[in-house]
C-alpha cells in the first residue's frame, strides 16, 4: 500500500492539489507570528448598518490558538519531514486540545502523514472525519472514492460510504481559486476515479449487480480510456453477466476489454507482470469460446489501439465457426460434409442407437475416402478405407458382395491400388466405437476410382511323354 499511495502521489495528486490548492491556502493555519490568545476577539472591518426591521448577521468566529503550546505542536507537525515523528507530533496535539479551532487542519495533516506511511485505511477513516465537518471536502471526497476498493473492505457499510463519496466527488464544483483549464483536466480524472468505484461497488454490493458495474465501468473508461485496470475490470464484470444471466454473445465484448488490458501498453496501462497475466487468461477464455486461437493476435492488436470495440465487433464461438466450415463444406465437398455428419452422430453418446436406427441395413449416398489396405491382397474380399485423410487409419470397411439377393461375397479378381481415392455407396451393417468402425456391403458396381492389378492366370506345364 505505501508504494501504491507513494505511485498514486507522482500521477494522481498533482491535478488533486492544483485544484484544492488555492481553497487550502486560505483555511491553513498563519505559520509565522504569535497565535491569538484564547478568547481574544477577531479582529474585523466596521460592518454595513443593518437593517432596521432586521439584525445584522453574527460576525464568522476567527479560529485562534488556546495558547503558545499549541501553536508550538502546530508549528513542529508542519514543518517535521519524518512521518513517524509528525504522527507523534499530531497524536500529541490531538489529545490536549481535542476541540482545537484548527480540528480540521489537523485532519488534513493526519490524512498527508497516512499517505506518506502507506496506511489506506486510516486514511479513509480521516477522510470521513473531515467529511463531519465539510461534506463537501474535495480531498476527503477523493481519498475516499479512490482508495475503497483497494483497502479490502467490502462491508455494506464501506460499499455505501464509498459510493456517497463517488457521487459527492461528481458532483463537485469548481473552488473560487482554481483555474479552469485546471479544473478541466482535474474534474475529467475524478469522473474516471468515481465511476471506477462505483463500478468497483456494484459488485461488492449484495446481491452483485453486474450490469450497473459495467455501465459506470464504461462511464470511467469514457473519461479516461487509458486505464488498462478500468478494461480489466469491465472485462471480469462482462464475463460473470454473460454466466450469471447465461449470455454466451456477452463474452465477446468481456473478451475484448481483457485483450485490451493486456495489449495496451501506454500511459495508465498495467504494468508488464499484469498484462502478461492477462493475456495468458485471455489466450485459455479465448481458445476455449472460439475454438482456437485463429484471429487472437488481429483482436489484441485492435484493442490496443482502440480503447472500445467496434459496434459489429464479435467474437465467433466454435459452434458457429464449426457450422459455418460445414456450410462451406456442404458446397465445396458433399460427400465429406456427409461423413463428418454421420461420424459426429455416431461418436455421440447416443452413436450406437443412431446406427441401429438410421443406418443399420440402410443405403447411405456416395462418400468418399481413401484405399488403406485390402483383405486378403490379392483377389480381395474388403477393403480397408479411411474417410479423413489419405495417411490416417481406416475407419470404414467395404464387403465386396453381389449375386441375385446382393449379400453372396464377390471378390475383386486383380489386386487393388493402395492410396487411391474411391467413391461408393453401400448398405449400413455393423459399427463399433471402440475402435472406430463402420462396415458396409457394397457392390463392385457401385464403386468408382478403384484401380486392380490384373493378376497373371497361373502357367499350367504339360508333362512330356517318354519315349
Amino acid at each position: 500500500m505505501q508504494h501504491f499511495l507513494r505511485r498514486l502521489t507522482e500521477i494522481t495528486v498533482i491535478a488533486l492539489a492544483g485544484v484544492v490548492l488555492g481553497s487550502a491556502q486560505t483555511s491553513q493555519p498563519a505559520q509565522s507570528g504569535q497565535p491569538a490568545q484564547s478568547g481574544q476577539p477577531a479582529q474585523s472591518g466596521q460592518a454595513a448598518p443593518a437593517a432596521p426591521a432586521a439584525p445584522a448577521a453574527p460576525a464568522e468566529k476567527k479560529k485562534q490558538y488556546k495558547d503558545q503550546q499549541e501553536y508550538t505542536l502546530y508549528d513542529s507537525a508542519t514543518k517535521e519531514t519524518d512521518a513517524n515523528k509528525k504522527l507523534a507530533t499530531l497524536n500529541t496535539w490531538k489529545d490536549k486540545y481535542p476541540d482545537s479551532d484548527f480540528k480540521q487542519e489537523r485532519l488534513v495533516l493526519y490524512l498527508n502523514t497516512y499517505q506518506a506511511l502507506g496506511q489506506g485505511a486510516k486514511m479513509v477513516d480521516t477522510a470521513k472525519e473531515i467529511l463531519a465537518l465539510d461534506p463537501k471536502d474535495i480531498t476527503a471526497l477523493y481519498w475516499i472514492t479512490f482508495l475503497a476498493p483497494s483497502v479490502g473492505n467490502n462491508s455494506a457499510d464501506a460499499v455505501d460510504t464509498a459510493t456517497k463519496a463517488a457521487n459527492g466527488l461528481l458532483a463537485a464544483e469548481k473552488p473560487a481559486a482554481t483555474k479552469d483549464e485546471d479544473w478541466k483536466s482535474a474534474k475529467a480524472n475524478f469522473d474516471a476515479i468515481a465511476y471506477k468505484t462505483m463500478g468497483w461497488a456494484a459488485v461488492a454490493a449484495t446481491p452483485k449487480n453486474y450490469p450497473d458495474a459495467e455501465q459506470n465501468y464504461k462511464k470511467s473508461l469514457q473519461s479516461d480510456p487509458k486505464s488498462g485496470e478500468v478494461a480489466y475490470s469491465l472485462g471480469q464484470a462482462l464475463l460473470a453477466r454473460s454466466i450469471a444471466e447465461k449470455k454466451p454473445a456477452v463474452q465477446s465484448e468481456a473478451l475484448y476489454y481483457f485483450a485490451r488490458a493486456a495489449a495496451y501498453d501506454g500511459p495508465g496501462a498495467l504494468n508488464p507482470d499484469g498484462r502478461k497475466k492477462v493475456d495468458d487468461y485471455l489466450t485459455k477464455v479465448y481458445n476455449t469460446l472460439h475454438g482456437d486461437s485463429s484471429g487472437l493476435a488481429e483482436l489484441r492488436a485492435l484493442a490496443k489501439d482502440n480503447a472500445v470495440p467496434p459496434a459489429d465487433f464479435k467474437i465467433k464461438t466454435a459452434a458457429e465457426v464449426a457450422s459455418e466450415q460445414d456450410e462451406e463444406l456442404k458446397k465445396t465437398n458433399p460427400s465429406l460434409a456427409l461423413w463428418k455428419q454421420l461420424k459426429g452422430q455416431l461418436l455421440s453418446p447416443e452413436g450406437e442407437t443412431y446406427f441401429g436406427s438410421s443406418m443399420k441395413d440402410a443405403a447411405v449416398p456416395k462418400l468418399k475416402g481413401w484405399l488403406v489396405s485390402a483383405k486378403p491382397p490379392v483377389k480381395s474380399k474388403e477393403l480397408l478405407v479411411s474417410m479423413d485423410g489419405k495417411d490416417q487409419a481406416a475407419n470404414v470397411t467395404l464387403r465386396l458382395v453381389g449375386g441375385a439377393d446382393g449379400t453372396t461375397a464377390t471378390p475383386l479378381t486383380g489386386k487393388p491400388e493402395l492410396g487411391t481415392e474411391i467413391q461408393f455407396e453401400g448398405t449400413g451393417k455393423t459399427f463399433t466405437k471402440e475402435p472406430f468402425m463402420v462396415t458396409f456391403d457394397v457392390e463392385k458396381a457401385k464403386i468408382t476410382g478403384l484401380k486392380e492389378e490384373k493378376v497373371a492366370a497361373p502357367v499350367h506345364h504339360t508333362a512330356k511323354k517318354k519315349s
